[in-house]
């Protein structure tokens, strides 16, 4: 899964990007609330955690835009700020979740994937469809026989993206936007092998290839 995180104090941006991108998160970086706004409205983000104290626009002003154009993506606001009124004024602004900073980055990966996994429909603690249960702490998914399978980076991202999307046809351009961040070289065809090793590892009927389309995880999330 793809997530933006806005914030201007760089230390703490390439903290949080290392953190996340252990977690099995493709992060991209924002400093200012105008690039901001225009990357939320161009990229399809899965989540975005946004600061408040922005340059050049206010984070708060920057959610509105977003949605007031529609832009319904999860946003966790993370700011100094912790006054009840102002955590009031995040949410009536559509903001889904509010952590006061100082943190713990397990918390922020926690409520990233409780966001994530509502958005998607599925109202269980672990990602589950298709018989498989993912374990987003250890990054491993237990097959429909009970075995437990290691996962690549790359092959936890794609098999959460299908998992959170059981059901749809999904093709390669779009799950490389949500497997790899910004500055990778989104090769469309390099999916085609990282699919290959998850049927390997949790059977070739659960990933099935449309042909002009793209390919469909069967199962319910």
């Amino acid at each position: 899964m793809r997530i933006l995180v806005v914030e201007d104090d760089v230390k703490l941006a390439e903290g949080l990007k290392r953190d996340l991108k252990q977690h099995g998160f493709a992060v991209d970086l924002c400093a200012d609330g105008v690039d901001a706004e225009h990357m939320g409205k161009m990229e399809p983000y899965d989540a975005v955690v946004l600061d408040l104290g922005l340059p050049r626009k206010p984070g708060l002003d920057v959610l509105k835009s977003w949605r007031k154009d529609g832009n319904n993506v999860p946003v966790c606001i993370l700011t100094a700020r912790d006054a009840w009124h102002e955590k009031v004024d995040g949410f009536q602004a559509g903001a889904d979740d509010y952590l006061a900073k100082p943190f713990h980055v397990e918390e922020l990966v926690a409520r990233l994937n409780a966001l994530i996994r509502r958005s998607s429909g599925m109202a269980s603690p672990q990602a589950q469809a298709g018989g498989l249960v993912l374990d987003e702490d250890r990054q491993t998914v237990v097959d429909r026989q009970g075995n437990t399978h290691e996962l690549t980076g790359t092959e936890f991202r794609l098999l959460r993206y299908f998992m959170m999307n059981a059901g749809k046809v999904l093709s390669k351009s779009r799950l490389a936007d949500h497997v790899y961040d910004y500055d990778s070289d989104k090769d469309s065809n390099v999916i085609e092998v990282y699919i290959k090793r998850l049927r390997q590892k949790v059977g070739a009927e659960l990933i099935q290839t449309r042909r002009g389309q793209g390919y469909i995880f069967e199962g319910n999330p």
